[in-house]
């Protein structure tokens, strides 16, 4: 079996404006009540596609993809050409991720699927 993308992640200069952009052309619900001030995406689309995130930092859209094992795919994204962009790191309470750059320069996020 495959991998899924399970999250997608838009970043941009001034986080807050671009979370009431999407939250006023999809219709989405976006909520920072915490810590870092993430904003959380809720598509409000039932069973279709996938929450995500809009949040601070260089403009750039990123997805995530759930894997069993993270070294292992960070290990073989840098045999292949890619580079570590963020090494494994625990939000306690929500996810265990990564990031790397592949060969084209494209971050992805990768997560540990829940057992």
């Amino acid at each position: 079996m495959g991998a899924p993308v399970v999250h997608f992640e838009i970043y941009g200069k001034d986080a807050s404006k671009l979370q009431s952009f999407y939250a006023d052309l999809f219709g989405w619900e976006i909520h920072t009540d915490n810590p870092a001030n993430y904003g959380i995406v809720h598509t409000n689309s039932g069973d279709k596609g996938i929450g995500g995130g809009i949040t601070e930092g260089d403009a750039r859209v990123n997805v995530v993809i759930d894997v069993d094992d993270l070294q292992k795919y960070l290990d073989k994204a840098v045999s292949m050409g890619g580079e570590v962009v963020t090494p494994i790191t625990e939000i306690p309470d929500m996810v265990t991720w990564a990031e790397f750059r592949d060969p084209a320069g494209n971050v992805i996020g990768i997560s540990l699927a829940e057992s």
